[in-house]
């Protein structure tokens, strides 16, 4: 593949005292990947040096890079965004943890949002140290929405074998009913059939619905928010066309395999769509941020504190989301160019 097209890869390092470096660095240690995209860190090499350190591959070369110099083609790439020396505390929650996370991660949404990279990979952070003026955020999903001014987005969680959306994410256990509303959950389902369709390349998606309370309400019995909030979502989404089906009780759901039926699932808050997930697609699944106008994802996995600077970290999920921003990037280009101009590409394929 050609330098030209190689997709530029803006990579934010999470918190320095995590495992975000080591899956960055265990990723890109493997040349391969390099036929197919050109990365950029937004951090900082002397943080990069300690956790190179801690992996006992002192001889991988990365290229330190000014903002707007070449970048190396074969290797990966680190762009300063602060140049204190800032010391790294394997395992621990700090202020400079969240501090230069949010340093990181505001230089690698803007080099996406200017156009200078094609696809933001965002390493974790921690929630709770990152806080500030600048992040008044439950985590990357809200910061985004915000950066990029986009009206809907919705976290869905993606492997070989699952999408599950959520239609709440991080926010408190009990907070979540009195959130769920027939429009929000419409708006989750219009969603999540648009991202199937323009990034998936699913024609015609089929999705299920998750229930909000155990065996669904049981006809009323524990809880009517299916009847009276879930369920009049799904029949305005069949009114729109979109191949929805539920509400659905989630253990049955998972238990006996339905979710292998449906291209999305919808899940009412994160616990109910992420246990069964990580369950069955942990170390492989990839977080991607439907709707907003540039592609991001994620792993699946937090900061690893309890392993952090141990050279423990699997890498996989981190791989994964490289890939997959790259696969989403493709199949978003290829639909545009189908929907610009539709007759056309009737024609050439009846020429052919």
């Amino acid at each position: 593949m050609s330098a030209e097209s190689k997709i530029r890869v803006a990579i934010s390092q999470g918190d320095i005292n995590g495992v975000g470096w080591e899956v960055i660095l265990k990723t890109f240690s493997d040349p391969a990947i390099f036929e197919w995209c050109t990365p950029v860190v937004y951090g900082n090499t002397k943080t990069a040096a300690v956790h190179r350190k801690t992996l006992g591959n002192e001889e991988y070369q990365y290229q330190q890079v000014r903002e707007g110099e070449t970048l190396h083609s074969k290797r990966l790439n680190v762009i300063n965004v602060y140049e204190e020396d800032v010391p790294v505390e394997f395992g621990k929650a700090t202020v400079n943890g969240g501090k230069y996370a949010l340093r990181s991660l505001e230089a690698a949404s803007e080099a996406v949002l200017t156009g200078k990279a094609d696809v933001l990979v965002t390493a974790p952070i921690n929630k709770h140290t990152i806080q500030s003026e600048q992040f008044p955020f439950a985590g990357h999903t809200a910061f985004l929405q915000k950066k990029f001014n986009t009206p809907d987005v919705l976290m869905l969680l993606c492997s070989r074998e699952l999408r599950v959306g959520l239609v709440t994410d991080h926010i408190p256990v009990s907070d979540i009913a009195a959130l769920l509303t027939a429009d929000r959950i419409l708006q989750c389902i219009v969603s999540m059939n648009r991202s199937l369709v323009r990034d998936f390349g699913i024609r015609k998606p089929r999705i299920a619905v998750l229930g909000l309370n155990p065996h669904a309400g049981d006809m009323g019995t524990l809880g009517t928010e299916e009847a009276t909030i879930i369920l009049p979502a799904v029949t305005k989404a069949k009114d729109m066309n979109i191949t929805v089906f539920g509400p659905y009780a989630a253990d049955g759901f998972f238990g006996n395999g339905s979710y292998n039926r449906f291209d999305g699932i919808l899940a009412m808050y994160h616990d109910q769509g992420l246990a069964p997930f990580k369950a069955l697609s942990f170390s492989e699944g990839v977080n991607f941020t439907a709707g907003l106008p540039v592609v991001r994802t994620s792993p699946d996995h937090g900061t690893g504190f309890d392993i952090a600077g141990q050279n423990k970290a699997n890498e996989n999920s981190f791989r994964q989301a490289v890939y997959f921003a790259m696969d989403v990037f493709r199949k978003r280009k290829e639909y545009s160019e189908i929907n610009a101009n539709p007759l056309q590409v009737q024609q050439q394929r009846k020429e052919r």
